[in-house]
């Protein structure tokens, strides 16, 4: 998780303070459109396993803890969450 953290700190260099894992990244422009696909790119190498888009949502990707939950945890290969 530090390796997003660290990214998302680069990308927002006036951010001061902690990001709360309930902070929504989106909303708050942590991440834009414009970094989106980079931020996916660094999921991917993060957790060591590609991230197919069409199973994924974009509230996948708005809080810390769901990054976690989806993406970082040690669970089973990415499932179809969107059905």
């Amino acid at each position: 998780m530090k390796q997003v953290v660290d990214w998302l700190y680069s990308k927002n260099p006036g951010l001061t303070g902690e990001i709360g894992t309930e902070l929504d990244l989106i909303e708050g422009r942590l991440v834009d459109s414009l970094d989106f696909l980079e931020f996916i790119y660094l999921l991917e190498e993060v957790s060591g396993r590609p991230i197919d888009l069409g199973t994924v949502s974009v509230d996948d990707f708005r809080t810390l803890a769901r990054i976690e939950e989806r993406f970082l945890s040690a669970g089973p290969a990415l499932q179809d969450v969107s059905g």
